[in-house]
């Protein structure tokens, strides 16, 4: 099994912990896809990521989001169900991690594919107004 590097926009299988989780005291969450918004350079060790999750439930109250369309879904093999990649939360984790798992149906593989970039520039836009105006939770794992 390879782990792929780690680039913005790639989705990848990850147990993203959601704030309210680790709020409780969870230390491990569910297997969903995530979105990769940041990396660090290669070059520095540790290497940490910066991961949006994806979910079915859409954004209500102070959650923000943006719909990913069936098209982008389709293409990365995600299910036909309406999802939104969360911009409000997020967790940071070193790369590679025990968080990462295969692709169900696909043990060699951890990434989904990659959004494209039309869509990663309003999910970066969205998620770095949020950070700008200390609107999103963070998760360090």
């Amino acid at each position: 099994m390879t782990v792929p590097e780690p680039r913005p926009g790639l989705v990848v299988r990850y147990d993203y912990l959601w704030a309210h989780e680790a709020g409780a005291g969870r230390n491990q969450g569910k297997d969903r896809p995530a979105c990769i918004v940041a990396a660090t350079d290669s070059e520095i060790r540790p290497r940490y990521v910066v991961l949006l999750p994806i979910t079915h439930t859409p954004p209500a109250d102070e959650t923000a989001g943006v719909e990913i369309p069936p098209k982008v879904k389709r293409a990365l093999g995600l299910d036909d169900a309406p999802s939104w990649i969360i911009l409000s939360e997020h967790n940071v984790d070193e790369w590679p991690n025990g968080g990462l798992s295969p692709v169900p149906g696909k043990p060699d593989l951890f990434a989904y594919g990659f959004i494209p970039p039309g869509l990663f520039k309003r999910v970066k836009a969205g998620f770095l107004g949020l950070a700008r105006r200390n609107k999103n939770a963070t998760v360090r794992r």
